[in-house]
């Protein structure tokens, strides 16, 4: 086939299926961009039935519950599963409490102890969006008691807020010393930080888990904002989400819905004594429902995508995302959880909650909870919009859920519903795959003129790059059809040309310059 024809052809090939996605290929009718993202698009999940396809698949999955209850001698337990701004899948098995009998409900409250740490850290976060505080602060700019404190070494740098969220202030590990100390009044932790905090680390160079921190970020709130931590931030989250359920205190709670803690002792439950709220609350102190928390767990779900759409509150999805981010990562295995156990996987400790990854790049985020009488557990993932949850009224029983929730998402593997938004083609990516279209078939100058950024050819030189893509092309023979763009983001995608005796797959790459042009080209081919 001579140069012209095949360039006629491919060129026709290109106009009529190379950019499905787009209704009108013309290059007149397509925006100018200098510097404008309104050709971003967003993600998309493309089962528009999934919500529904999901609702049924888990239609017995509420036996998983009912195993894990009778395995770990659990009292009571209640779950539920969100998708997207939906609780699709929820109940509860057993009682909230052995001497009435009170079925466990989804309305039933349940202290969710250190799934308290997301909300302190939210509001931590919100009067940073407010410019009341900066993650960078020293935490003595707001708690003078901690004036002079620099922990175990001379050269200790200073402890700031961004520490105390990431659970890197040199604190030791203090679950069983500070879940006996919920009820703690102000005036009783300010006096002990005053008398002096026995590090275990230098600040800012080790992970470890301090409830410590969250009741020094609980005082802060209180004094930046000028209320106590839990009227803040009952005002400024939990009631702008309808969580009209969710308390601190359990004295003001229901006592139909309540549930009262138990642990395992002797072949038989004993009661554990509930814990009034107090200065350490912002550690662990909520008391909620599933109605309640999944409300909660939408609103985490609804940061992702990135998009341009008006935030809603009460805190940027922005900053939600920036609670969901990964810090001080290390490997980490849980033959629990659902995959190859393997694998190891990526876990780090974001702002009041955890984050982890797995070899096959599916994103977690989520916490436990366990305090003396309840355990819990939740975690959601944002590229799928679907969070799942539980609560028990056990002591420490959060890795028992815990594992109970992710038999669930199996289910929903094995009936092929767990999947991720799919990456849309950009306005600029599809025009552009059409311009590469021209440019390796002709070389034209104005289309060059156009596209090219200017390393192209510095990279490698014109005449090489003329030489490789006709050597490609009349190498796979005659065009049969080209295929879909298939995209990596926004500004990278390839697409495959099929030919009578081959294919090859066209990858590039576009500039981060206004107009983004090509800065890489390159084949990769097989024959048949």
């Amino acid at each position: 086939m001579k140069l012209k024809q095949y360039f006629l052809l491919m060129l026709l090939l290109s106009l009529v299926i190379g950019c499905s996605n787009k209704t009108d290929n013309r290059a007149d009718q397509l925006p100018v961009l200098t510097g404008d993202t309104s050709f971003y698009q967003p993600p998309q999940f493309m089962d528009t039935d999934r919500i529904e396809k999901i609702r049924m698949a888990l239609a017995e999955s509420r036996a998983w519950y009912e195993d894990c209850a009778t395995e770990n001698r659990l009292p009571g337990v209640a779950f539920g599963l969100v998708a997207g701004d939906s609780l699709v899948f929820s109940g509860g098995v057993g009682s909230i409490s052995i001497e009435s009998g009170e079925p466990v409900t989804t309305k039933s409250l349940f202290r969710i102890a250190s799934m308290t740490k997301s909300f302190t850290a939210m509001a931590i976060l919100q009067l940073c969006d407010e410019e009341k505080i900066s993650l960078s602060d020293p935490v003595s700019a707001h708690l003078a008691e901690l004036t002079g404190q620099r922990g175990p070494v001379r050269d200790a740098a200073p402890v700031t807020i961004f520490n105390l969220l990431t659970m890197t202030a040199g604190f030791p590990e203090d679950n069983p010393w500070g879940d006996r100390l919920l009820d703690m009044e102000e005036g009783s932790l300010t006096d002990m930080i005053r008398e002096g905090i026995s590090f275990s680390t230098a600040p800012s160079t080790n992970y470890e888990y301090s409830n410590l921190g969250y009741g020094l970020l609980g005082i802060i709130i209180s004094r930046v904002s000028g209320i106590p931590f839990q009227e803040y931030i009952t005002r400024n989250i939990l009631e702008p989400l309808g969580m009209n359920h969710t308390i601190w205190e359990y004295s003001q709670a229901n006592a139909d819905l309540l549930a009262l803690g138990y642990r395992w002792e002797e072949e038989r439950w004993r009661e554990e004594p509930l814990l009034h709220d107090g200065a350490f609350g912002s550690m662990g102190g909520l008391i909620t429902s599933i109605e309640d928390f999944s409300k909660y767990v939408s609103f985490h779900l609804s940061a992702w995508p990135p998009r341009t759409d008006p935030d809603r509150g009460p805190v940027k999805r922005s900053t939600l995302r920036e609670m969901h981010r990964m810090n001080n990562p290390r490997f980490w295995s849980d033959p629990e959880r659902f995959g190859d156990p393997a694998h190891p996987i990526m876990r780090g400790y974001g702002f009041g909650l955890v984050a982890m990854k797995d070899h096959e790049g599916v994103i977690e985020v989520g916490h436990n909870g366990g305090l003396p009488g309840f355990g819990s557990s939740y975690m959601f993932y944002p590229e799928y919009g679907i969070g799942i949850m539980a609560f028990s009224n056990l002591t420490y029983v959060g890795g028992s859920v815990r594992s109970a929730n992710y038999r669930v998402i199996e289910t929903l593997i094995k009936q092929n519903l767990f999947h991720p938004r799919m990456l849309q083609v950009s306005e600029i990516l599809a025009h552009r795959k059409e311009q590469v279209v021209q440019l390796i078939t002709t070389w034209d100058g104005s289309v060059e003129e156009e596209i090219v950024a200017a390393n192209l050819y510095q990279d490698l030189s014109r005449e090489k790059r003329v030489a490789e893509a006709d050597r490609v092309l009349k190498a796979i023979g005659e065009v049969v059809s080209i295929g879909p763009l298939i995209p990596y983001n926004q500004l990278r995608g390839s697409f495959t040309i099929y030919g009578t005796k081959g294919e090859t797959e066209v990858f590039f790459t576009l500039s981060p310059e206004p107009g983004p042009r090509v800065q890489w080209l390159s084949f990769h081919s097989s024959f048949y």
